[in-house]
């Protein structure tokens, strides 16, 4: 590669990744939650600033989008499920309760590893039918890289 393709193809490359850098922190920060207490959730709530919360009850967190474009996220206790809840209908939020969708993977997994096995299986027959035709094929063309199929030289005597 000559030296201006080369200076041409770096430059490329360093404009891409910053491109790419940047587009990756405008998502995280996009859907990053600021940390906040339980008390100034329910204030932001009474203020009505909250447009939408969701309740998660794994680890009892409270996930709050505000009418200013930010997310917040507090901790609540299962005892303070009935205050959040209207707390966030008398504040005209949007409230759901966050359920687990979890299924049961064993399923998924099991098939995963038939398919796998299967796989190989295939793999292994085809290089075996591949080496015994590769065999054949050199039996048949014999020592001198002749094939054996060629009549033998006739000798006078």
């Amino acid at each position: 590669m000559s030296n201006p393709n080369r200076r041409f193809a770096l430059a490329a490359v360093c404009a891409a990744s910053v491109l790419l850098s940047l587009i990756a922190a405008t998502f995280a920060q996009a859907t990053h939650f600021q940390h906040e207490s339980y008390q100034q959730l329910l204030a932001q709530l009474r203020h009505r600033e909250v447009v939408a919360l969701v309740l998660h009850q794994q680890g009892y967190k409270a996930h709050a989008s505000l009418a200013n474009g930010g997310h917040v996220t507090a901790t609540y206790t299962p005892a303070e499920v009935p205050r959040l809840t209207a707390a966030a209908r008398s504040g005209g939020s949007s409230f759901t309760i966050a359920t687990s969708k979890r299924k049961s993977t064993t399923v998924h997994h099991k098939l995963r590893y038939i398919a796998g096995g299967v796989l190989i299986v295939v793999i292994v027959v085809v290089l075996v039918v591949l080496l015994i035709g590769r065999r054949r094929a050199l039996e048949e063309e014999g020592p001198g890289g002749e094939t054996a199929s060629a009549s033998p030289p006739t000798g006078s005597g």
